[in-house]
């Protein structure tokens, strides 16, 4: 069992919408991009003019145009999560990192994440690409609560725009950038905990989605789709078998998917007997953003959870990966 203390999220100011990717002459348009996906807007670390410029035909030179860092992003998503908490920099005891577009090959971007935060504690990251968040709970889960601090930090920094096409209409209208992060302990007790986890991976698929060094992204769409549609049903038919959440048809389940395409979740939900009032979702407001989706959704609910709340996590990712977590609510858990 692993305790979630708190949890925070961050997205940058530029809004980009269907009208601004109508404008650059891709051949899209709102309802086309309604239709497919169901994505309304998304935010980018990139000025709008920039892309409008370039389309950004070279990644490197949009990391040199971006407003933020992945290590400002990830702090200040870091920053509500331990407001939320309690706790200070000094608290945190171990830093994990992980995205689908790092900053920099070496070092650890942790390091620089903990280095903005000023925390001086070993550092090292975790990337499974979409599912890192939940690829770092269920490494941790599966550590011996004696081995590890008592606060952990997880960050996951999704700045992907700067790797975005924006020629291309197949991604150029999926993606938006987006942190999060989040406190958890394995030791000390919170009133939310994680009581199940469990990953896998279809590695000979690996190919289906990447971004190649200095690179676009680029993913067979029909391919990765599907997977995330059986994988995502498969797993939260799984969590909502699980004792204690009521099946699926008590008011306080909850389900959180990858958010990569509303159309996709609606999907799922409709195979797995969801009611739209118990699907929680941000990717009509801000695209896809990797793997600071999901985490960032739950963020947003957090002052919302109470006892009895059971949330079902369904992630998939490159790998082609996937993991499902079950995050139980209990007020009498909180530590005295």
């Amino acid at each position: 069992m692993l305790y979630l203390h708190g949890i925070g999220h961050f997205h940058p100011e530029n809004v980009i919408t269907n009208r601004f990717l109508e404008e650059l002459g891709i051949g899209t348009d709102e309802a086309w991009i309604l239709e497919r996906v169901g994505i309304r807007e998304r935010r980018t670390v990139l000025s709008l003019d920039y892309i409008r410029r370039t389309k950004n035909h070279d990644p490197r030179a949009a990391h040199e145009a971006s407003l933020y860092r992945n290590a400002e992003t990830a702090a200040a998503a870091a920053r509500m999560a331990l407001d939320r908490a309690g706790l200070r920099p000094d608290d945190i005891g171990l830093v994990i990192s992980g995205c689908c577009a790092p900053s920099c090959s070496t070092p650890a971007e942790a390091a620089t994440v903990a280095a903005e935060l000023g925390i001086d504690a070993p550092c090292l990251d975790v990337n499974s690409a979409c599912t890192s968040f939940g690829m770092q709970i269920d490494l941790l889960s599966r550590m011996a609560a004696d081995r590890l601090p008592p606060y952990v930090l997880i960050v996951q920094p999704e700045n992907i725009t700067r790797a975005i096409d924006f020629s291309d209409r197949s991604t150029a209208v999926l993606f938006g950038d987006g942190s999060a992060a989040a406190i958890v302990s394995a030791s000390v007790k919170a009133r939310a905990a994680f009581v199940v986890s469990r990953c896998g991976t279809n590695a000979s698929a690996w190919e289906k989605v990447n971004i190649p060094p200095m690179g676009h992204f680029r993913q067979d769409g029909h391919a990765v789709q599907g997977f995330a549609i059986r994988r995502m049903t498969e797993s939260v038919r799984c969590l909502m078998s699980v004792p204690g959440n009521g099946n699926g048809n008590g008011e306080r389940f909850r389900f959180i998917g990858h958010q990569a395409n509303l159309m996709a979740l609606r999907t799922v939900c409709e195979r797995a007997a969801i009611p739209e009032e118990q699907h929680w979702y941000n990717v009509d407001e801000l695209g896809n953003t990797g793997c600071a989706g999901a985490p960032a959704v739950l963020s947003r609910h957090w002052e919302e959870l109470s006892p009895g709340d059971r949330v079902a996590i369904c992630l998939v990712g490159a790998g082609l990966t996937w993991v499902h977590l079950l995050l139980a609510v209990e007020e009498n858990r909180r530590a005295s």
